[in-house]
């Protein structure tokens, strides 16, 4: 089902659920600059077995309204967009998984809306800013993404013909995916395909990169978190690469650290399964949960 919830500043997002309705809601959260539709098929299908699935586009993404240049806001406004898509659905308590940019959201939510949530799952990220010194695993030692990416970073947003936009695209999701999972350059080319078709633009947004970063120096408060959370640890990922999984798990006291093996920063086919598998265990020992009546 496919529907349109009304956020803050007059923003408008897509939201599509999946699963019956009866099902324990999970809510999953896709990182900066990408639409609900970077969640596999795949992987919404292996969910929607035991979940009511709900994806959806974040500002400027997708089919949601783009104006961040008329009505600017900060990042932290994209975990109230979440709590949009719960309270438009009636969803009182869900499950939440955020990737990237989306774990981010996802602390936010466990610090400002435990009660909203049943349980939590996110990877491809790192611990808040401000988080209480580890001397097991010092900030200092968090490496940096790879430098092949960020070469990459600096040609996004230029100017390319659709067919061009699109073969960079898929290079990218090659660095992205890592060097032990299988790459399947076609998939990953019919996504891009389906998400420009999906926004009617090929056009890059660079809204959530501009957006304020205030607000998010919030690590600290992470020790009070008692929401049960699965933090997977992904070990090919260029973006976050070890430990900075674990740094974010030892954060957070209810969280429990999954490495998913060959996992980089892309959901192809080849990651879909066993991620699948550990963020049904994470819900299934966390609990379940319904709308509000």
């Amino acid at each position: 089902m496919e529907t349109f919830v009304e956020a803050e500043d007059g923003y408008r997002l897509w939201v599509e659920t999946a699963g019956e309705d009866d099902l324990p809601p999970l809510l999953l959260i896709m990182g900066a600059g990408a639409s609900g539709l970077g969640w596999p098929d795949a992987l919404v299908s292996r969910l929607a077995r035991h979940h009511r699935v709900i994806r959806y586009d974040h500002r400027d993404t997708g089919r949601s309204t783009r104006a961040f240049h008329e009505r600017p806001y900060a990042v932290r406004d994209l975990a109230g967009d979440a709590v949009a898509v719960l309270d438009a659905l009636s969803v009182d308590r869900a499950h939440v998984a955020g990737m990237s940019m989306g774990g981010y959201l996802v602390q936010l939510l466990l610090l400002d809306h435990p009660r909203r949530l049943l349980g939590a799952a996110l990877w491809g990220t790192s611990v808040l800013g401000g988080a209480r010194p580890d001397p097991e695993i010092p900030d200092e030692d968090l490496p940096g993404p790879d430098p092949r990416l960020l070469a990459m970073w600096e040609q996004m947003g230029q100017e390319r013909d659709p067919e061009a936009e699109l073969e960079w695209r898929v290079e990218h999701w090659r660095l992205l995916n890592g060097g032990v999972l299988p790459f399947d350059a076609e998939e990953f080319r019919d996504l891009e395909r389906r998400v420009a078709a999906h926004s009617g633009t090929w056009a890059t947004s660079s809204a959530h990169a501009l957006a304020d970063q205030s607000g998010m120096e919030r690590g600290a408060e992470l020790a009070r978190v008692t929401v049960p959370t699965l933090v997977v640890d992904a070990p090919e990922d260029p973006v976050t690469p070890p430990p900075h999984a674990a740094r974010l798990a030892r954060a957070i006291p209810s969280a429990r650290l999954v490495t998913v093996p060959g996992l980089g920063h892309a959901l192809g086919s080849a990651a879909v399964p066993p991620l699948a598998d550990a963020i049904l265990a994470h819900t299934r020992s966390a609990g379940a949960g319904g709308r509000t009546p």
